[in-house]
This record gives structure tokens, C-alpha cells and sequence, in this order.
């Protein structure tokens, strides 16, 4: 087990694009990992602060969008150059998963890989490691593919859910189940009896595995995908590489893990885990998760030099950068201000901020996104 957490253990992070309910902070150029939106930190350092208490620099990789390697670089220098691959396009996970793999198999056929979204809240980080550890163990086990299942405290309707079958095995005295299937994100009355039944978890896509596992699941379950893979492999390290790649990434099919090798698999084991967890993916998520004051507001100051004065204002997340922001008689308001755009939303409507964007699209208004 020492051996397998020293020597080979590597974490691959996620930082594609998105974020379009966070408008107006997150933007197509700036998404939203790389924006200072709960704390000191970005969404993407804190990310890597978690991938640091399991490995070292060395190896920690991302993939991320060519025009987000600078970025990639000055929020995590520690960071190798080398261990940051660049897709040409967004491709959704499984390709990115995919070539993130490829990149670390080469490096070392023994690898286990955890996968880290580069948008997601953990606290608690003594819990994450122990069950990213426990995962690991599982994983060295055979051919698995290991999903830490986050226990459920209350019906969540805006989260996929993955049931266990029976316990597979104990590893430190912890439980590893078996799935039995994953679940789509259920309404309430079905939420509730989930709830009720026990067995069911949240879908945190917190996944590890050996690379050699994943690539053979990939290879079974996305024929073309794998395809695509073994053509990148080919031209590594050859005047062809990139020019491979930009033709594989036009060709390749854009699907999610989940969807193309997860929910087809037989193999998956759950590890589950009772560290708070969110996936940041709107001003409601952040505003839940924040520090708040005695009226229940949360005031985040971009930059640390802005002023707010407030009266009469409850339950209301207030984001803005230089300027004094003042507010009067209102409730559960979403107020988030930069230097050329300002979203005031009900907090209940902040799923329909990427609606919003949308429509800000069809309007031609391309240069505020």
C-alpha cells in the first residue's frame, strides 16, 4: 500500500471551460475555476492544494483548453510543464480523461489515477484523503473502476445518485461496495425514498483507477474514442503530435465518462464518504457553501478593495471588485457586479442564469460572455 501511494498514485485534474451560470464573473476567456469566488484562493488552487496532500508536483497533471494553458501556469507553477496537456477543443470527460491518461500511462504503466474536477468545493480535507487512499487501494485490486459515493444528508434533486448493490470488500475498515447502477438526477418524492432506502449516494465523479483499467473500459465501452487515443499515442514525441491531435479532436465523439464508460460498466466499486462536497455550478451553490453574516448575506469582494453598505437586505449574495455597493429592503438576491456587466437575480432563479446567457448569445451580445 506504501509503495502504490509513494511511488505511483498520480492525480489528474479537470479544467475545461464552462460556468455559465456563474455569469458574469465566469466568462468563455476566464471561466469560472480560475476566479477568486469563495476565498483567497481560486476554484482551481484550492484544487490543487487538495491534489498536493496526496501527491507531489511531479505528479499532479491537467488538461485544460489551449487558450487556458498561461492561466494553468501562473495560478499553479509548482505545476510541471510537461504535465499540462492542452485539448484544442472541449470534448467533454472522456476524452479528456482519456488523453490525461495516455499522457501519465506513458509515464508510468502502473499509474493509478485520481480524477479531480477543478470546479468542486471539498472540506474536510483529513476525510477526502482517506477515502481518495482507500480508493486507491481498491483500485490496485483487479481491473475496477472505484467512484467515491458522497452520503446524502437530505433529498438533493439537482444531483445524480449511484446505487450499491452488496459490500465487496474491507479495506482499513472501510466498506467498498458494489454498483449496481447509476441514477439520474431523480425528483423530489424520488429523492425522498432514496433517502429512506439507504444505499443510494450523490454522484461526486470523484473517480481513481489504474490507467491501464480506464483505458481498456474506454477502449470496450468507446470503440472510437480509444481509437482516437491510440492515434495520439502513435505520434507522441513526433513532428505529427499536434496535428494529430487537432485531427482526432474534430473527429472524436463529445461524450461524458459517466454516460459512455461508467453507466455501462460492471466493474465499478463506491467508496463512500461523508466529507462536504459541491460541485460550484451556480451563485445559489456558492452562496450555500459561504460564510455568512448575521443577516444571512454573503459579501465576497473580488479584489478586496470594495465598499458595501447595506439596510434592510436578508439572504442575499453580493459579489463586486472596486466600487461601493449599497442595498435597501431586499431578500434572497443574487447581485453580482463587474467592470461591464451586473446580474440582479432571484437566488431561486440562479439555474437560469445559463438561460440567460444563452439568450445574451442569440442577442449578439458575444462580447459580455
Amino acid at each position: 500500500m506504501e509503495d502504490l501511494l509513494e511511488k505511483h498514485l498520480y492525480v489528474l485534474i479537470l479544467c475545461g471551460g464552462g460556468g455559465k451560470r456563474l455569469w458574469p464573473r465566469s466568462r468563455i476567456k476566464f471561466p469560472k475555476q480560475f476566479i477568486k469566488l469563495l476565498g483567497e484562493k481560486t476554484i482551481f488552487q484550492d484544487t490543487v492544494k487538495r491534489a498536493r496532500t496526496l501527491v507531489p508536483y511531479a505528479r499532479i497533471f491537467v488538461v485544460t483548453n489551449f487558450d487556458y494553458v498561461d492561466e494553468v501556469r501562473i495560478q499553479a507553477p509548482g505545476i510541471p510543464r510537461k504535465n499540462i496537456i492542452s485539448e484544442p477543443r472541449a470534448k467533454d470527460t472522456a476524452m479528456a480523461i482519456g488523453i490525461g491518461t495516455l499522457f501519465i500511462h506513458k509515464v508510468d504503466p502502473l499509474a493509478v489515477i485520481t480524477i479531480l474536477a477543478s470546479d468542486h468545493h471539498v472540506e474536510n480535507l483529513q476525510k477526502f484523503d482517506q477515502a481518495v487512499k482507500i480508493a486507491a487501494q481498491a483500485a490496485n485490486l483487479g481491473d475496477f473502476l472505484v467512484t467515491i459515493g458522497i452520503k446524502p444528508t437530505f433529498p438533493h434533486t439537482g444531483m445524480g445518485y449511484i446505487k450499491t448493490s452488496h459490500l465487496f470488500k474491507k479495506i482499513d475498515n472501510a466498506s467498498i461496495f458494489k454498483v449496481e447502477k447509476f441514477v439520474e438526477k431523480p425528483n423530489l418524492q424520488t429523492a425522498e425514498k432514496f433517502l429512506s432506502e439507504g444505499g443510494y449516494f450523490w454522484n461526486s465523479n470523484l473517480y481513481t483507477w489504474r490507467a491501464d483499467s480506464i483505458l481498456r473500459a474506454i477502449d470496450k465501452h468507446l470503440p472510437k474514442t480509444a481509437a482516437g487515443i491510440e492515434k495520439i499515442r502513435e505520434s507522441l514525441e513526433t513532428s505529427k503530435e499536434k496535428e494529430v491531435i487537432e485531427r482526432v479532436y474534430q473527429e472524436v465523439e463529445s461524450i461524458s465518462i459517466d454516460y459512455g464508460v461508467s453507466e455501462k460498466s460492471k466493474n465499478i466499486l463506491l467508496v463512500p464518504a461523508d466529507f462536504p462536497w459541491s460541485d460550484i455550478g451556480d451563485w445559489k451553490v456558492a452562496y450555500d457553501i459561504s460564510k455568512k453574516d448575521k443577516e444571512g448575506n454573503v459579501v465576497i469582494f473580488e479584489k478586496g478593495k470594495g465598499e458595501y453598505v447595506g439596510m434592510e437586505t436578508k439572504n442575499c449574495l453580493i459579489h463586486f471588485s472596486d466600487e461601493l455597493i449599497a442595498t435597501i429592503g431586499v431578500e434572497n438576491l443574487i447581485i453580482v457586479d463587474t467592470k461591464d456587466a451586473l446580474l440582479v437575480a432571484r437566488k431561486d432563479k440562479a439555474q437560469d442564469v445559463k438561460k440567460l446567457v444563452n439568450f445574451l448569445k442569440e442577442k449578439g451580445k458575444d462580447k459580455y460572455l
